[in-house]
């Protein structure tokens, strides 16, 4: 990959359109499969729907760390590639995927001593076995995610996207069969003149093992893909320390951004089943429509990560990508906006849970723009390799901020759902401006490698 010394602004931003749209594309197809499973779950069994919004809680607060190892190739392919140096951007995807693969191994007692706490927290009893059974179906899953966004980032600093959009579209495809088969069983199977077989589905458990399929299908392809970059005398192992520094934090990072909103999820438990459905509902679509800045987010960190891996200044693309991010959520903000209960009905025909979800997606619209701001400026700061901040500014935002307040709007002053998607919008609204200050500062002085 060549690239001239200093690009122009508009050059930059064709660069970063064309690599951030197929990445948004394919960020959208792989969260289309929780979104199939959460409608085949809504036609199903409220009861398992709330089970399957918490356990999507349980299982990402126990992977986060996981995950954010896998995110640190990103970081470390892009600033590679931009350098010229291949071999280390192949060591990084390898180091990278063995050590998410550890990660999530540790990462599984805490997932089951999670469930396990669900009725401490004032759960429904009755919605704990369920819960159980869709984080049992998630845990091959699991793995196989993390290595995912590895392999992403790896095709991303390359800019081969197409490979990772025809991966999502594959693991929808094979998710939704499964799904539908292995949740409503013989409904399903009678749309296509196979009923009769006696099987009534696997409810939760359905849905978790679907979701492990897909994503073992969507790492599956993306891997044979990444084996066609593979050089021909790659460079020693990197070493596991190089990985873990940058992966932990981004981990940490992530476990404080989602899993505030995981923390609400359980903690919306304790106001029963319909408010549970709902909130699950409306943070299916608005992380429906996340996916576009989480594109661009990855477009971004790649573009800074070229930027300073051949040595040129890295503000114009990430201050470029910042607000591109903010542009893609406006369009999440109408739609919230004008077609709300359409949206929830596409979920749920329950009368109460869609009464809710459609309060909450009003609040979503507004939350919209905050929450483009602050993921890509979050990729900006990744590319840079500046993954503490970030972490930081998110416990501080969320956790001292944030949550205080969801609980005081949503239990003292009894705002109930509502009131607990303010104190979240709240967070994200002071995370946004802590993180694109920090990058507009950073990225008017040359940045070091990681």
């Amino acid at each position: 990959m060549s690239e001239p010394a200093e690009m122009s602004t508009r050059a930059e931003l064709g660069a970063l359109v064309r690599l951030a749209a197929p990445i948004a594309l394919s960020q959208l197809a792989v969260m289309a499969m929780s979104l199939v499973d959460t409608a085949v779950l809504g036609r199903g069994s409220v009861d398992d729907l709330a089970a399957a919004a918490m356990g999507r809680s349980i299982v990402f607060a126990a992977s986060a760390p996981a995950f954010g190892i896998g995110i640190a190739t990103e970081p470390l392919a892009a600033q590679a590639v931009g350098a010229g140096e291949h071999g280390r951007a192949w060591a990084a995807l390898i180091a990278a995927n063995k050590a998410s693969a550890v990660a999530t191994l540790a990462g599984l007692p805490l997932a089951f001593g999670l469930v396990a706490a669900l009725p401490l927290l004032g759960v429904d009893a009755h919605l704990v076995p369920s819960t159980f059974a869709f984080v049992l179906g998630q845990l091959p899953g699991i793995g196989a995610f993390g290595g995912y966004l590895a392999t992403r980032s790896f095709l991303q600093a390359y800019g081969r996207t197409t490979p990772i959009l025809f991966a999502a579209v594959i693991a929808n495809i094979v998710n939704a069969i499964a799904c539908c088969v292995l949740v409503l069983g013989d409904r399903a199977l009678g749309w296509v003149g196979l009923g009769g077989t006696g099987f009534e589905g696997l409810g939760a458990l359905g849905a978790g093992l679907s979701a492990s399929i897909g994503t073992s299908v969507l790492l599956g392809v993306m891997l044979l893909a990444a084996r066609g970059l593979r050089p021909k005398i790659p460079d020693p192992p990197l070493p596991a320390r190089t990985v873990l520094r940058l992966g932990l934090p981004i981990g940490m990072q992530l476990l404080a951004e989602i899993g505030v909103f995981s923390l609400a999820a359980l903690v919306a438990g304790r106001l029963g089943s319909t408010v549970v459905s709902a909130h699950q509902v409306a943070v299916g679509l608005a992380s429906f429509t996340f996916m576009g800045a989480i594109g661009v987010s990855g477009a971004t960190a790649t573009r800074v990560g070229h930027a300073v891996g051949a040595g040129r200044s890295a503000l114009v693309p990430g201050l470029l990508g910042i607000g591109l991010g903010a542009l893609v959520m406006v369009v999440g903000a109408v739609a919230f906006t004008v077609f709300p209960e359409s949206l929830v009905r596409l979920f749920t025909a329950d009368p109460a849970v869609v009464a809710l979800g459609v309060q909450l997606l009003g609040i979503a619209a507004i939350f919209q723009l905050f929450d483009g701001v602050q993921a890509v400026a979050s990729g900006a700061l990744r590319g840079a390799g500046d993954v503490r901040f970030p972490f930081l500014a998110n416990v501080g935002a969320h956790w001292l901020v944030g949550l205080p307040t969801s609980l005081l709007f949503g239990f003292v002053l009894g705002l109930g759902a509502r009131g607990i998607w303010y104190g979240l919008t709240l967070g994200l609204v002071l995370v946004s401006i802590l993180l694109a200050g920090r990058f507009a500062w950073i990225g008017r002085r040359p940045i070091a490698r990681v």
